[in-house]
């Protein structure tokens, strides 16, 4: 990086925090600390919904996730306008009409307080987990970049968000949101215009969509019922449905965002604009990581993307056999050129016969690039199993640093750490929140003042923060880090839903039928992902919203019939 670079990146990110700090200083009260004093209008509310989904994740997990698998992650999002739209009919109503700071406070007004304090509770250990990876992710990029420790990267990065989150609160993160978005938009369209300025003269947008159609990255659609599918329409369409309701409707990160729009037409305004933006936005993110792949098609790539992954075999025994495959990838990378290059002159030239099978060099050359890259991974776990050999995430960032010019490198790191900034600040503030209401102003016999109860706030998300930054420094890349916050919700989510799917139609259920209910379905989901992540049963990870959502629904259902046939229960619900 140059100094124009610093600069840039410098003068972004400080102008983004100096100006949330001066907007809004001064909140006294938790009406305008949590709420933002609900003056927000519809497309504030929806830029801040976008924001606190799409982190720093989104634009280095999503982009890998192209280049790698192609454009079929994004069927993982078309449920998101069906959610928005139940969302808007069904909970925004309930939550205006009470007044609510959480949505856990509907909760007790249903139930009782036990159940509150229980979903709130399991927001709390699922938020601060994501909240960790949301800082673990942009510290992968100073590190790449300046060489840094990922610790002390955690600790910087958490402390910058901590700052601006804790003295303004909700109308901070909402009003920083609209400046990190705006980045986000300018850098990532700068990058793409780039990379298809940077494609030979002889191929086309189009030439270089076919391109990547032939290395079988285009594949947007898949109506299959293979389980081992991760991302097909049904999962997208039922399991992001469920996952999008959740998130939306209960994740008090996602609530507080639009419970502090002006009125319910500004709320519900917000969450359509997000719900008719979000699938675009994704679509374009991977069809930047697309473009990559195409970029490489005619250009060299390192073997693996994380340099620390290099230098880590390089250091060791395994040296020899290292580089033998990086020759190999060398000469592999020779034929995948040359297939580009006929294929972008007559795609004709592109197919061959075998076994009396029509097939294609630039597929064939990229399945040996995928054997030899498993191949280095090998040894790099062999060489140090405490580096990570998985790169998916290395991908775009490899990209900007080693193909932008300069000033640009500085504008899209500014993109990627702004959108970890405003995705951690909405967290911590959501964190901090429901903290101080759901549970310590809730179980508080004595009533204080306002302003203990910011301060309180404060304090509550002072300490998530510090939580969060712990977990940053724990974290691991695992298989992608889009993936990671997503399981980790579908771990969490179905069964939230599911509570609050009780109380808003089945009010016949009492609250100890949906507590006892939601304790058992917390274990049972958590042992269903134990044995996915073990490899005993294949089941999407998208399913688990659907598993957990209908199983506390079903268990609570057969639990109150069996304490009211036992005459444990009135017949009124207690």
């Amino acid at each position: 990086m140059e100094i124009i670079d610093w600069i840039v990146l410098g003068a972004t990110l400080v102008f983004i925090v100096l100006y949330g700090v001066y907007k809004t200083q001064g909140s006294k009260n938790v009406e305008d600390y949590i709420r933002g004093g609900n003056t927000s209008k519809w497309w504030t509310v929806g830029l801040s919904v976008m924001a606190t989904q799409a982190s720093a994740i989104t634009f280095l997990s999503t982009t890998g996730q192209g280049f790698y698998s192609g454009m079929g992650f994004v069927q993982f999002y078309f449920g998101l306008p069906i959610a928005m739209v139940i969302i808007c009919l069904v909970f925004i109503p309930l939550y205006h009409k009470l007044k609510v700071y959480t949505a856990y406070e509907y909760l007790e007004s249903r139930f009782d307080l036990k159940t509150r304090s229980l979903a709130a509770i399991l927001f709390l250990i699922q938020r601060s987990l994501a909240a960790g990876i949301t800082i673990y992710a942009p510290a992968i990029i100073l590190s790449a970049v300046l060489g840094w420790d990922l610790t002390t990267l955690n600790i910087v990065i958490g402390l910058i968000v901590i700052a601006y989150t804790v003295s303004g609160g909700t109308k901070a993160v909402s009003v920083t949101q609209k400046q990190q978005m705006a980045v986000i938009f300018i850098g990532m369209f700068i990058a793409f215009f780039l990379i298809l300025d940077y494609l030979p003269e002889e191929v086309s947008f189009s030439d270089a969509l076919s391109i990547a159609g032939a290395g079988e990255r285009m594949e947007l659609l898949d109506f299959s019922f293979e389980l081992d599918n991760r991302y097909t329409v049904w999962t997208g369409i039922l399991g992001g449905t469920f996952l999008m309701l959740s998130y939306f409707g209960t994740d008090q990160s996602q609530v507080q965002r639009y419970l502090s729009g002006k009125n319910i037409r500004e709320m519900r305004m917000g969450l359509i604009f997000n719900g008719l933006l979000k699938i675009p936005m994704q679509f374009f993110i991977l069809l930047v990581g697309v473009m990559v792949f195409v970029f490489y098609q005619f250009n060299a790539t390192p073997l693996n993307f994380n340099p620390m992954a290099t230098e880590a075999v390089y250091a060791s025994e395994c040296v020899e056999e290292y580089r033998a495959i990086e020759k190999r990838l060398e000469d592999n990378h020779k034929y995948q050129k040359e297939a580009a290059y006929n294929f972008a002159n007559d795609p004709a030239s592109d197919i061959y016969e075998e076994d009396g099978k029509q097939l294609s060099y630039i597929a064939k050359f990229e399945d040996v690039d995928k054997k030899l890259r498993e191949e280095a991974k090998e040894l790099i776990d062999k060489a140090n199993d405490r580096v990570e050999s998985n790169d998916k995430d290395y991908v775009f960032i490899h990209f900007i640093l080693n193909n932008l010019p300069k000033g640009l490198i500085g504008l899209l790191l500014a993109v990627i750490l702004s959108a970890a900034m405003s995705s951690t600040a909405s967290e911590l503030n959501a964190l901090g929140a429901t903290t101080s209401i759901d549970l310590y102003k809730r179980n508080l016999r004595e009533e204080k003042e306002e302003e203990h109860y910011v301060n309180a706030t404060k304090l509550f998300t002072l300490g998530w923060g510090i939580l969060a930054i712990i977990v940053a420094c724990t974290a691991s890349l695992f298989e992608n880090l889009i993936q990671l916050v997503n399981i980790i919700g579908s771990i969490f989510y179905g069964n939230i839903l599911g509570i609050f799917l009780l109380a808003f139609f089945i009010k016949y259920v009492s609250s100890n039928a949906v507590f006892i209910a939601a304790l058992i379905t917390q274990v049972v989901v958590a042992v269903v992902y134990g044995l996915i992540h073990f490899e005993v049963i294949e089941f999407p990870y998208l399913w688990l919203n659907v598993l957990g959502c209908g199983f506390v629904m079903l268990l609570a259902c057969l639990i109150e019939a069996i304490l009211r046939s036992n005459g444990k229960l009135p017949i009124e619900n207690s």
